[in-house]
Parts: C-alpha cells; sequence; structure tokens
C-alpha cells in the first residue's frame, strides 16, 4: 500500500462512528476532548459557528469539513451567543456515543436548521504514525465550488447512507469514513505552503526523492534495505540522501525502517495467524530471535505476549 493508506491502517482501531444529526435553532453543543480519538464535523446544510481552544470562533457554512485528528474539544452552536451557553456532556458519557451509522434530530424551538456529520475514529496511540502527530490540533477545510470534488462527493455519499440506510450500509459507511480521511489528509498535505527548507511530513511527501524511499521502505520492509540502496532509490547519493530524509522525517532512513518494520509486525501479530518466523520474515528478519529482541526493544514485550494480551483484549472488548 502507499504511505497514506498505511497511515489510516496503522493507526485506525475499532470501528468509526458517525451520525447524520438535524439540529434546531437555537441549539449548542459542547463535544469534550478525548485524547485517543479523531473527530470530524461536515456542515451539510445551513450555518453553525465553532469555537475551541486552537483556534479562533469561526463560522461554518455548507460544504465546510473541520477535522480534529487528536479529539481535541470544541464546541458547536448556531451563534456566537450559544458557543457560551452550549451543554457540556454527562459526566462520563463518550461525546460520539450516540454516533454509531444513524440519523439523529435533536429538535430546538423550530428555528433554522443547521444538519452536520459528525465522527470519530478510535486511534491506536502505541501505533500512531508520525505523519498524524504533524497535524495541527484542528483543520478547517472551507467549501470551494470549484476545488476538492472527491471531498464533496465522499461526503455526499456518506450522507446519503446515513440519511437513508439500505442493506449494505454497515460495510458501506466504514470505507466511506476511511475514504474522507484519506482525502482530508491528501488536500492537508498538497496544500501546505512551499517554504524552501520547511521540515516534517507535508514536506517529505512532495519530495520526490524522499518519497521514493519512503515507498520502498513501505512497499517492502523485508528487503535488505541499507542507507546505499534507499538512496539508489531517492537517486541521490548516500550523504546527501541521509541528511535531507532525517532533516524532513525527524529520524534517519534505518530508524525509520526500524519503526515501521516492528510497526507492520505488530499489525501482523493482530490480524493473523501466521507463526513468529512467518511474521519475522515478512518484516525482515532472518532470525526469530533477533526479531523478538527488536520487537520487545520497540513494544516492551515479546512477540508471543504481545498476541495473546491483544486477542485477549479484543475478546473482553466483545463480551456483553
Amino acid at each position: 500500500m502507499d504511505i497514506l493508506s498505511d497511515v489510516v491502517t496503522v493507526t485506525r482501531t475499532g470501528r468509526p462512528r458517525s451520525a447524520r444529526v438535524r439540529w434546531h435553532a437555537p441549539w449548542g453543543q459542547e463535544f469534550a476532548a478525548v485524547p485517543g480519538s479523531a473527530g470530524f464535523q461536515v456542515i451539510l446544510q445551513g450555518s453553525c459557528w465553532l469555537s475551541s481552544p486552537h483556534t479562533e470562533t469561526v463560522r461554518l457554512n455548507a460544504g465546510d469539513v473541520v477535522f480534529l485528528p487528536r479529539g481535541s474539544g470544541h464546541v458547536l452552536a448556531d451563534s456566537p451567543e450559544g458557543l457560551v451557553t452550549a451543554p457540556a456532556c454527562e459526566p462520563g458519557d463518550h461525546p460520539y456515543d450516540a454516533y454509531v451509522s444513524d440519523s439523529v434530530d435533536r429538535s430546538g424551538n423550530g428555528g433554522p436548521v443547521t444538519v452536520v456529520l459528525c465522527g470519530a475514529y478510535q486511534l491506536d496511540l502505541s501505533r500512531t504514525h508520525p505523519l498524524l502527530l504533524t497535524l495541527p490540533d484542528l483543520i478547517h477545510l472551507p467549501v470551494r465550488p470549484d476545488r476538492h470534488p472527491e471531498l464533496r462527493a465522499a461526503v455526499a455519499l456518506l450522507a446519503a447512507e446515513l440519511e437513508n440506510p439500505r442493506p449494505g450500509t454497515d460495510a458501506v459507511v466504514p470505507a466511506l469514513l476511511d475514504t474522507l480521511l484519506l482525502y482530508i489528509l491528501r488536500i492537508w498535505l498538497k496544500e501546505q505552503p512551499d517554504r524552501g527548507e520547511v521540515t516534517g511530513w507535508a514536506a517529505a511527501l512532495n519530495d520526490p526523492s524522499v518519497t521514493a524511499a519512503l515507498h520502498a521502505i513501505h512497499r517492502d520492509p523485508s528487503a535488505p534495505w541499507t542507507v546505499a540502496t534507499l538512496a539508489a532509490e531517492a537517486g541521490l547519493s548516500r550523504a546527501p540522501f541521509a541528511r535531507r530524509f532525517a532533516l524532513l522525517i525527524g529520524q534517519p532512513p534505518l530508524g525509520y525502517l526500524t519503526w515501521w518494520r516492528m510497526t507492520t509486525a505488530a499489525r501482523l501479530l493482530r490480524t493473523s495467524d501466521a507463526p513468529l518466523r512467518a511474521v519475522a520474515a515478512q518484516v525482515g528478519y532472518t532470525s526469530e530471535f533477533a526479531f523478538a529482541h527488536a520487537f520487545k526493544r520497540a513494544h516492551g514485550t515479546a512477540p508471543g505476549t504481545y498476541r495473546r494480551k491483544d486477542r485477549s483484549a479484543g475478546a473482553s472488548a466483545n463480551t456483553p
């Protein structure tokens, strides 16, 4: 898979939640911060106001998308005054508990209607991809009639599924949510200004040489990569490549290679019954002992113990 697809695959856990919420003015809702989640709000109809600790109060119009990669707290309301008086979630409640592939009507006093597509992804903080760590706490993508047609199409499809569930909706909605997330990331990364020696993943994914090396690592983590062979993929000599990779990514090429191998190994242990020697081979280790040592250093536990704990936790979560 490509890098953005991998980011979603390794980071998201569980089932994403979403709902099409119809608000009748006057209304307001405070969404508490939820570490380990990423939230989004899409304005489908009408307009509203958003307030958060990470941005000035902003008016949102139909078509606007707001993405909160770290589940930051925020308030939505029909007016600036409503932002101040918006009720908080009840103590102990998860602010996204109502958003489970459904359509919700929050009736007020019959005032103007605002329809919002709300939702959340649960993230595994132990495997958060460094790309997500470089994102701001709040991303606002204002509607532009002549821009982002793919994002608008994904929003329209998702809203239609939530408004009118049909056979297959339970499979369609998670796929569309992943599509929505990927479009948001793609747009944000592409629209970052070119400021010369700017660093970070936005710069890295706009740098052909570093991107070529990243794609090689993600395409085949089991290959016996060295700085020299990755530099050849990048079309650079060894020393300039190593400096440029470290400058943009924040760690040396082989450091990122090891991180990605251990992240891939954790995913394989969670999602497959492959023997440890097979998992080791898929991430570039010919010795099961060497793999186990590297895995324990990265995750704090042996591969077999990690698999058993993950399966046990999953079984507990599915028990009524």
